[in-house]
C-alpha cells in the first residue's frame, strides 16, 4: 500500500501527508510541481518529528512517477469516482492517489486510474481536506488487507 499525493497546493497538507505516511507504515509520493517552494522547513513543520520516519519519493512530474513507481494499482481518490468507498475492495499493493486540493487531477491522469473512489457526503457537501480523505480511505484499505497487523 501506498499514497500518492499529484502536485499539492497547500504545504500543511503535504505535513498531515508525511505524518499519516510515518504513522502508519506507507510510502509517500509526491508529484511535482507543488504549489508552494518545496523546502525541508516548511515540510518539517507540518511534519513535526515524523518527518524522519516517513518514506517520501519525490518525483519531478506525473510522467516520471508513471516511469518510476512500484506495481500495483492506481485507486484515485475523486468527488467524480464511480465506485462509493463502503463498496471499495482494496489490495495490498494500491497505491492510493490524491490530487490537488484545488482542482484534483486533470482528465489524463483520472483516465488512468484502474479505480476510482468517491466518499459518500451528505447532500450539499463538495468534499472533505484531502488529508482527511487519505487517511479515511487508507483506514479502510489497511483494514481490508490486514495492513494494521503490522503496526503495534
Amino acid at each position: 500500500m501506498r499514497l500518492a499525493l499529484f502536485e499539492p497546493d497547500i504545504p500543511q497538507n503535504l505535513g498531515a501527508f508525511i505524518r499519516l505516511s510515518a504513522g502508519m507504515g506507507v510510502p509517500l509520493d509526491v508529484i511535482e510541481p507543488c504549489g508552494f517552494p518545496v523546502d525541508d522547513k516548511r515540510i518539517r513543520r507540518a511534519a513535526m518529528d515524523y518527518y524522519d520516519l516517513a518514506r517520501l519519493t519525490r518525483h519531478a512530474s506525473w510522467a516520471a512517477f508513471c516511469r518510476d513507481r512500484p506495481a500495483g494499482r492506481l485507486v484515485l481518490l475523486s468527488t467524480a469516482g464511480a465506485t462509493r468507498l463502503p463498496e471499495a475492495v482494496f489490495r495490498p499493493d494500491d497505491i492510493l492517489l490524491l490530487g490537488r486540493e484545488s482542482a484534483g487531477v486533470p482528465p489524463e491522469v483520472h483516465e488512468t486510474a484502474d479505480l476510482r473512489v468517491r466518499i459518500p457526503l451528505q447532500a450539499g457537501a463538495r468534499s472533505l481536506n484531502v488529508a482527511l480523505s487519505a487517511a479515511m480511505v487508507l483506514s479502510e484499505a489497511l483494514r481490508q488487507t490486514s495492513g494494521f497487523e503490522k503496526l503495534a
